[in-house]
Parts: structure tokens; C-alpha cells; sequence
């Protein structure tokens, strides 16, 4: 059963003006290492601990700043949300199609909140907390490019031409802000776009995106803003020691205007400056260690890196359904086709290293975590091929193979081929980021003895879920399984309204 709407009532959680204040049991365990008779030995004892949240419900109003807003993924989901707002249907070949928010986790996704009579209770997932309306987001951006979000969108080729005759007046009027560009950390086919850009040093650029988002929010009478980055994946910056290693040499090296400081590092720095949360939406690594310590020391939320839409999603269920299993992966072979423009950006050997390094990593912890299967170190081969084709536009291919070895020295080969509409999965992931990001901003906790609450930890891990190489704080183990990534966040969003974390043991149900 689905309902649309439900009420918590628990002793556990209080309703007041403008919050919610829950508590709820945290259990876990924790590991000693004994030592009895000479021989060493690992105890697991069970460990509870009482946290209260606080939840501010007052929903601001949001203005979303995208980084790229002209390709792809920004004008699909500008004007996706426009034709959500405005009611929009358009023809098909198939059907009359109807705008909806399918392939997003807060829109169109539900929860389990209970049971009744012998049949289980769902609602939506947004039904938990206070989000912020989609259709209520002011959307702006930058772009390197000069289109009209209209024109931009034409020239993306994603959505139908009825569908983007009819878009088209919302959009003519909306052109992205001048962008930063450095060639040197994209492909070079990419220099033809170029013809809206930040000039100036690197911290001139910064001053400029700072100034940038402070007339777009006062311009617009938002309350809150999110930047989010949608542009071309760039290439791996050098982490050198004395240059992006720590806050202050980040911020020396800005004033020096040294040239291995990317755009989209700089873009974060402005937004750490300025306490406006920061997505990385691309798989290079914008997050050097001197922008997470900045972001740590001004509490400012980042999170990323890379939108987990097709194959990596897949890949951290099929992988974590082997493993599980105790079905030995050993080699995983990825190979994509796509012939949009960040197809034609990852045809570079040094953006593709890129994407490259956060496909690969899915995998890593979901075989560490079984040491029956693998010796220490041991790992399945994983290789990864891009490849541009421009014929098939945004409708990306995506084949697997994935061998194993099962009982007795058997093999098992699974194949999958995948094709999928890039954009058209990706524009949901940006728009739950930046909604779930905002959410997190609004919520406190402590736990029991502490004498004052905190906000989440700036390195916003509560986002992994939709992102393919998740940004953590040091110290802290990465989570790429999606089963267990999807249930952190909704058990935290449970514990804020009162409810017991999800554990699926349905109990009642078995004597």
C-alpha cells in the first residue's frame, strides 16, 4: 500500500515552531583487541548511543548556481523542472508523454514507514522531511560557453522538438554568467566553445565567482544557495607538497597565480569563502587536501565527486551481490560509448584518467570486506574503455563482463549491456544533490552528555549514495555499496523525525 501522506507520533520526536526535535538509540559495535593467556584476540561488543537531532523545517528559498549550465545536464534539467512547474505534455512517437521526475530519489522514490493488517506501508521519500519545492529553485550558472539556455538546450539533442518548441520562451531569456576557463585541464576540442570567459589571474576569477553569486542572490531574494559543478571533466591536478597540500599554501599558491590550480578548484574556493555549499558533479579532483582543510576549518559543505547514474550504479549492486554471495570476482571489463560533448572532452587521455580512477575505485571496499575471497591486496583485473562516437548523442551504451570464480574451480560470465540517455539520468542526481545538500545544511545533532549540537561534518558523506567516487573525511572508510549508501540516508532522515533506523528483520512477523 502507498499513502501519500503520514504523521510520526512517538515520544521520541517533538514538533515545534519552525523544528523537530527527535532522539534516537544509535547501535553499533566496537572492537578491542584482548589479550588473555599471552594470545591476542578481537571482541565485538555492541555499543548504543542516544543522539538528538534538530531539524529546521522553515524551507528557504534556493537559488542554484550550476557550473556548466549550458551543456547537457544543465539545460536538461533546467528545463525539465520547467516543464514540471508549467504542466507541459508533449508528443511522442510513442504516446503523449507527460512531465515527471522519474530517476530522482527525493521525487519519485518511497519509503517503508510500517505495516498494517499483514501488508507493507510506503510513502514518499520526501514525505520525511521539508524539502525544498523543485519547482520553487531559481536555477542560474556559468558556462564558457555564450548560448542562451534555449539555444543550449537545441544544441544538446536530448529532449523531443515538440518538447523543446515549447520550452523554448522559458528559456531564451536565461544565459549563463561568464565561466572560468583554463584550457591546459580540459581537451583541446574544447577551445571552440570558448567564447564567454572569466579573464583575469586565478584569484581576480575567484573574486569575480564570489561577486557573481552575491548579485544573483540578492538580485533573485534567495535565501540559501547551492553551486553545484556539471562541466567538462578535467584532468587531475597535481597534489604537490607547498603548493594545494594545506589551506595555506592553496590560498598562496591562488595569489601567485599558480597554473596547476584548476577552475573548478577555484570555484570551490569561492564557495568555501563564502559558506555556499559545493558539489562536485565530475570525477577529477577538485577536493585537493587544501580545499578539504579549508572546508573543514570554515564548516562549509562540499561533496562528490561524480554523478553515479548508469554503469558504476550498477556496478556497486552487482558487485556487492557477488561478494555477498561468496562469489569471487575476477575480472570486471567496462567499455562505453557516447557521443555527446563530454564524450568528445573524455576522448583525452588526460580528462579519461579521470573517469577512469572513479569507475575503478567502485569496487574496493566491497572486496576488502571479504577475506575469505581475497587474499590481502588481492583485487579483480577492472579495465575501462571511453570512446567517442557522435552518432549516438547523449544515448550512452555501457557494456560489462564480469567473471567470477564459484564452487570448486568453476567460472561464472555475466554480460550486461546497458544503453541509457546520459542527461536524462544524470539532471535528476543534480537536482536531489543540491536538495539533500540544503536539507543536511538544516539539521543538528549531539550525542548523549555533549553539551551543544553540531551540524554534519562539512565533507558531506550523507550524499554518496548519488555520487560514483564519494568524498569522505580522512579517517573515515569509503561506502560504495548502493544498498547501504541508500540506507544511511534514509535511516538519517528517520532518526530526525522519531523513527527507528530500518533494519528489515520485520520481527513481528516471525514467531
Amino acid at each position: 500500500m502507498f499513502i501519500e501522506n503520514f504523521k510520526v507520533e512517538s515520544p521520541n520526536v517533538k514538533y515545534g515552531e519552525g523544528e523537530i526535535h527527535s532522539v534516537c538509540n544509535y547501535e553499533t559495535t566496537e572492537l578491542v583487541h584482548d589479550n588473555k593467556n599471552g594470545e591476542y584476540q578481537w571482541i565485538v561488543k555492541p555499543k548504543t548511543v542516544k543522539y538528538e537531532f534538530k531539524t529546521n523545517t522553515n524551507v528557504p528559498k534556493l537559488g542554484v548556481l550550476l557550473v556548466g549550465w549550458g551543456g547537457n545536464n544543465g539545460s536538461t534539467l533546467t528545463g525539465g523542472v520547467i516543464a514540471n512547474k508549467e504542466g507541459i505534455s508533449w508528443a511522442t512517437k510513442d504516446k503523449v508523454q507527460q512531465a515527471n521526475y522519474f530517476g530522482s530519489l527525493t521525487q519519485a522514490s518511497s519509503i517503508r514507514v510500517g505495516s498494517y493488517n499483514g501488508e507493507e506501508i510506503y510513502a514518499p521519500f520526501k514525505s520525511l522531511l521539508p524539502l525544498v519545492n523543485p519547482e520553487d529553485i531559481v536555477f542560474g550558472g556559468w558556462d564558457i560557453s555564450n548560448l542562451n539556455m534555449a539555444d543550449a538546450m537545441a544544441r544538446a539533442r536530448v529532449f523531443d522538438i515538440d518538447l523543446q518548441k515549447q520550452l523554448g520562451p522559458y528559456m531564451e531569456s536565461m544565459v549563463p554568467l561568464p565561466g572560468i576557463f583554463d584550457p591546459d585541464f580540459i581537451a583541446a576540442n574544447q577551445g571552440a566553445r570558448a567564447n564567454n570567459v572569466i579573464k583575469g589571474t586565478k584569484k581576480e576569477q575567484i573574486e569575480q565567482v564570489i561577486k557573481d553569486i552575491r548579485e544573483f542572490k540578492e538580485k533573485n531574494k534567495v535565501d540559501k544557495i547551492v553551486v553545484l559543478w556539471t562541466a567538462n571533466t578535467e584532468r587531475y591536478s597535481n597534489v604537490v607538497v607547498g603548493l594545494n597540500d594545506t589551506m595555506e599554501n592553496l590560498l598562496a599558491a591562488v595569489d601567485r597565480n599558480e597554473a596547476e590550480i584548476s577552475p573548478s578548484t577555484l570555484y570551490a574556493i569561492a564557495c568555501v569563502q563564502e559558506n555556499i555549499p559545493f558539489i562536485n558533479g565530475s570525477p577529477q579532483n577538485t577536493f585537493v587536501p587544501g580545499l578539504i582543510e579549508m572546508a573543514i576549518q570554515k564548516n562549509s559543505l562540499i561533496g562528490g565527486d561524480d554523478f553515479k547514474s548508469g554503469q558504476t550504479k550498477m556496478k556497486s549492486v552487482l558487485v556487492d551481490f557477488l561478494v555477498g554471495a561468496g562469489i569471487k570476482p575476477t575480472s570486471i571489463v567496462s567499455y562505453n560509448h557516447l557521443g555527446n560533448n563530454d564524450g568528445m572532452n573524455l576522448s583525452a587521455p588526460q580528462t579519461f584518467r579521470s573517469k577512469e580512477i572513479s569507475k575503478s575505485n567502485v569496487v574496493d571496499d566491497m572486496v576488502s570486506s571479504n577475506g575469505i575471497l581475497y587474499e590481502p591486496g588481492e583485487h579483480p583485473d577492472h579495465v575501462i574503455v571511453i570512446k567517442y562516437v557522435p552518432y549516438v548523442g547523449d544515448s550512452k551504451r555501457a557494456m560489462d563482463e564480469y567473471t567470477s570464480e564459484i564452487f570448486m574451480g568453476g567460472k561464472s560470465t555475466i554480460v550486461m549491456h546497458n544503453t541509457c540517455e546520459d542527461s536524462l539520468l544524470a539532471a535528476p542526481i543534480i537536482l536531489d544533490l543540491v536538495l539533500l545538500a540544503e536539507l543536511s545544511t538544516r539539521i543538528e545533532l549531539k550525542a548523549d552528555g555533549e553539551g551543544k549540537f553540531h551540524s554534519f561534518h562539512p565533507v558531506a558523506t550523507i550524499l554518496s549514495y548519488l555520487s560514483k567516487a564519494p568524498l569522505v573525511p580522512p579517517g573515515t572508510p569509503v561506502v560504495n555499496a548502493l544498498s547501504k549508501q541508500r540506507a544511511m540516508l534514509e535511516n538519517i532522515m528517520r532518526a530526525c523525525v522519531g523513527l527507528a533506523p530500518e533494519n528489515n528483520m520485520i520481527l513481528e512477523y516471525k514467531y
